[in-house]
């Protein structure tokens, strides 16, 4: 398996001449390097004007592996050859290495860079990734990659330290500007003028007196009582160096910082939708020992369920009902001694059965999943409030009244699906698990919900019973006394509701439950159609201005769909029995409208104006379309039948297996339309960012598109 490793951006606050200046003395050899043992240059180029500088190395590595396998292997030193390329024009630096010894059963190659920083000409920006690959090395492959791997780490730790080192020698040396590079014929500055700029950057070098520089990108000063450089400390925002990674999602070996960069950059390469915060990527990378596959897998896997339940929105968009607010007991309470978020759940004061009569799951769940991405934000300012990272919180569970009452199947049946699906979606969120005053009754609950609890999260439980909390190891270990509830003791007032039994005149029938259910998922801004066999959904858009761009969203939920877009100089007429303006007709599985008249031809009375799009299960589907006459424009989705075989051929496994999930002639989809005029339009439908469209919020990443007026873009 290919092993690869990609770097954070590092900056240093010195420019790019100083820092080459360091960086070339590391020739021919480094002490602080044992095991860079010497170099030879083999190769060197230098252009006329001295602008290109091209030298190739062959350097030789004394690496840390075992006396038995350098027998085996029947060497004792190991060579690579390293190119630099420096474009003192560009102000950039390019190194190119890979291994001569063994390169026939072992390849690694490794680029960095050194270019200047893009907001700060004064700074320099370092970045570097590297690959190996072992095909074979007489059975020792593990080993070698062990050995690879914790070399590599462990001289991109020392890469910083070096820079540093050379740079206070020149310091100490006197050298504390080196000029860019100019062309042969310009004139050289006098030696005042010459003398001037030196005292000036010397003096800009020892105190910089440019506010927004002094305080860095973030705008928060940037301490540095050593006097060496030190890259700057970032911010969620500028996403720039280690220190961000440092401040803001905690310590990371450099392997780990390389998954993280690089799950990122394939989301925003191949992502059609929000790309998720690094804090965010990191929980599913932890939850999968930063194996990239795994948690690619099941990140992506949770961005579609984010998307398809419209999750971002959920803080804004829904109000829990007023039976949670006043019989759900539990809530947030202050920080525990960490500076985790404090959620309090009194849940054997908490009547779940009742909650589930007169809401149902789906509310629950709604509500419980409020409660996380509550979490989330929280953890966010307390992050920023602590100024360290923090990405989890506590949780307190009170049992004290849990009863049989509680094992009420209907509720444990809810019970296990929210852990479910929060498990699934917010892993490692959860920091501690405290949970208080068990009884006799806790051990069949336990042994119910448990198996569908994560093995790392099972850890993070804390089982006190009865009033073993108070006493050493208790609850003062995690949380401040002056913050302890008072229900247990404690001497701060919580305004946890209370809980008790839910009014059973509050209590709703199956059929209420089930269309409430509905309401509750398809209450966003998507809006929910049914399209049937024969009966496909069409919604009606009129263009006033002609290369006005219309942008659609929607989602594939049940079955297969055909997508058409066509135009028409006249609005289609609803027929006469309908007594609705769009005969709109209201079915469980969302509305299903038909505008297109039967005795419209297709060619004389509307025209296509968009190949059609065939549709799986599943799919999400983004797009635009540049009008090119003003009109009136209709959107369909239709039912899509599976081909008639051959005669002569038997039926394919795929189309049997097709028409087995797809149970009766009935299709669903989750869909979202807007019209943007052409001079706000910045791209597909993942990348708008025209003030006035709904979707600016559901992508950060930016992909490319066509405008032209004959195509459309379409992405999945």
């Amino acid at each position: 398996m290919v092993q690869k490793y990609q770097s954070p951006v590092r900056v240093y606050k010195h420019p790019f001449e100083l820092i080459m200046a360091a960086y070339e003395r590391r020739f021919p050899t480094c002490p602080l390097i044992p095991m860079f043992v010497d170099s030879d240059t083999v190769n060197e180029f230098r252009s006329e004007d001295g602008a290109i500088h091209v030298i190739e190395r062959r350097c030789k590595l004394d690496i840390d592996a075992p006396r038995l396998l350098k027998k085996i292997a029947g060497v004792d030193y190991v060579y690579f050859v390293q190119k630099n390329s420096l474009n003192s024009r560009e102000r950039t630096l390019h190194i190119e290495a890979h291994n001569e010894t063994f390169s026939n059963r072992v390849i690694i190659n490794e680029h960095c860079c050194y270019s200047v920083h893009p907001e700060n000409e004064d700074w320099t920006c370092f970045e570097q990734s590297a690959s190996l690959d072992i095909k074979s090395f007489f059975g020792f492959e593990s080993t070698v990659e062990k050995i690879a791997m914790k070399q590599y780490t462990s001289n991109i730790k020392k890469g910083k330290e070096i820079i540093e080192y050379y740079l206070r020698q020149l310091e100490e040396e006197g050298i504390t500007f080196v000029p860019r590079w100019t062309p042969p014929s310009r004139a050289p500055p006098s030696d005042a003028a010459a003398s001037s700029c030196k005292k000036q950057a010397a003096s800009s070098a020892a105190v910089d007196t440019d506010p927004a520089l002094k305080d860095g990108l973030s705008g928060e000063p940037v301490s540095n009582p050593s006097g060496a450089p030190e890259p700057v400390v970032g911010t969620p925002d500028d996403k720039l160096d280690a220190d961000y990674i440092k401040r803001y999602l905690g310590d990371l070996t450099p392997l780990q910082e390389s998954c993280l960069i690089r799950l990122r950059q394939w989301l925003q390469e191949t992502h059609k939708g929000k790309i998720p915060k690094d804090e965010h990527i990191l929980r599913f990378l932890r939850a999968r020992d930063f194996n990239i596959d795994k948690a690619r897998e099941i990140l992506c896997q949770s961005l579609t369920w984010r998307k398809q339940h419209q999750v971002d929105y959920l803080l804004d968009s829904w109000h829990a009902p007023q039976v949670l607010q006043d019989y759900y007991a539990g809530g947030w309470h202050h920080h525990d001694k960490d500076g985790r978020p404090l959620y309090v759940l009194r849940l054997g004061q908490m009547d779940t059965k009742g909650l589930v009569r007169a809401l149902g799951e789906e509310a629950l769940l709604r509500y419980v999943l409020s409660i996380n991405e509550e979490g989330l934000r929280r953890c966010e300012e307390n992050t920023k409030v602590f100024g360290r990272p923090i990405s989890s919180w506590t949780c307190l569970v009170d049992l004290e009244g849990l009863n049989m009452r509680h094992l009420w199947r209907p509720g444990v049946k809810a019970l296990l699906r929210i852990i479910e699906v929060v498990e699934a979606n917010y892993p490692e969120t959860l920091g501690r698990l405290l949970i208080l005053r068990a009884p006799r009754v806790f051990p069949v609950l336990w042994t119910l919900v448990s198996p569908f609890i994560d093995d790392n999260t099972r850890r993070k439980f804390l089982i006190y019973a009865g009033n073993d909390y108070q006493g050493p190891g208790g609850l003062l270990d995690y949380i401040d006394s002056e913050i302890i509830p008072d229900f247990l003791s404690g001497e701060c007032m919580c305004e946890v509701p209370e809980g008790g039994l839910v009014p059973k005149s509050l209590y709703r029938t199956a059929e209420e439950l089930e269309s409430g259910d509905l309401k509750l998922w398809t209450e966003t801004i998507y809006q929910s159609a049914g399209v049937f066999k024969g009966a496909p959904h069409e919604i009606l858009i009129q263009i006033v201005d002609a290369s006005s761009v219309i942008t659609w969203d929607f989602d594939v939920c049940k079955g297969d769909i055909v997508f058409n877009i066509y135009h028409s100089k006249r609005a289609p007429q609803p027929p006469k029995k309908d007594a609705l303006a769009a005969h709109i007709v209201t079915s469980p599985g969302g509305n299903n409208a038909q505008l297109i008249d039967r005795a419209w031809q297709l060619g004389r009375d509307y025209s296509m104006v968009e190949s059609s799009l065939i549709c799986k299960e599943g799919e999400s589907v983004q797009g635009s379309h540049v009008t090119r006459w003003p009109g009136f424009y209709i959107l369909q989705w239709k039912f899509h039948s599976m081909p008639a075989c051959a005669a002569t051929s038997l039926p394919r496994v795929d189309d049997v297996l097709a028409s087995l999930q797809v149970s009766s002639h009935k299709c669903k989809v989750l869909y979202y339309t807007e019209v943007i005029a052409s001079e706000d339009f910045r791209g597909s439908m993942t990348s708008l960012e025209s003030s006035h469209s709904g979707f600016s919020q559901l992508s950060a990443a930016t992909t490319s598109s066509s405008q032209s007026h004959s195509s459309s873009m379409i992405s999945r």
